[in-house]
């Protein structure tokens, strides 16, 4: 297995929260809704899609922080930097894929929200939705990212 499959490592800003993931992502993305570039600071928030099985904590204290609803965003309890965000009743986890150390999943192969993107924000994203791309086409979405991988 290459390091762009996994296994990975990666930690916070500040060291304190080590993640692994076993394997590779099943999909990457970029959002650009108005939440996310709150979130980030920045234009849009991107994302490596993991299977919940294939990603852990492996150190430190965590925090939920930010949206306190359906979905919980996780962020290191001591720097506040984001790591990942878990929605509820989903077995997935959205990692942000800066905080690897082998930063093999930067590139966004979906860009969701487009609706609200900055007019100077541009990503190499394949596939483009206004809003969340329709839970009909979410398998789809993930067999062609892995056919692209």
């Amino acid at each position: 297995m290459s390091a762009a499959d996994g296994p990975n490592e990666g930690a916070c800003m500040c060291g304190r929260v080590r993640v692994r993931v076993n394997a590779p992502p099943i999909m990457t993305m970029a959002c650009h809704c108005r939440g996310c570039q709150c979130l980030s600071g920045s234009a849009f928030s991107l994302t490596a899609m993991f299977s919940a099985d294939a990603f852990e904590v492996v150190s430190g204290e965590t925090r939920i922080g930010a949206l306190h609803g359906d979905s919980a965003y996780v962020y290191c309890a001591h720097c506040l930097n984001w790591l990942y965000t878990a929605p509820a009743g989903a077995p997935i986890v959205n990692a942000r894929p800066a905080l690897f150390d082998v930063p093999a999943w930067f590139v966004p192969f979906v860009e969701s929200y487009v609706s609200e993107k900055l007019p100077w924000a541009a990503t190499p994203a394949r596939y483009c939705f206004a809003q969340w791309p329709p839970p009909e086409e979410y398998g789809a979405l993930m067999q062609a990212f892995a056919a692209e991988r």
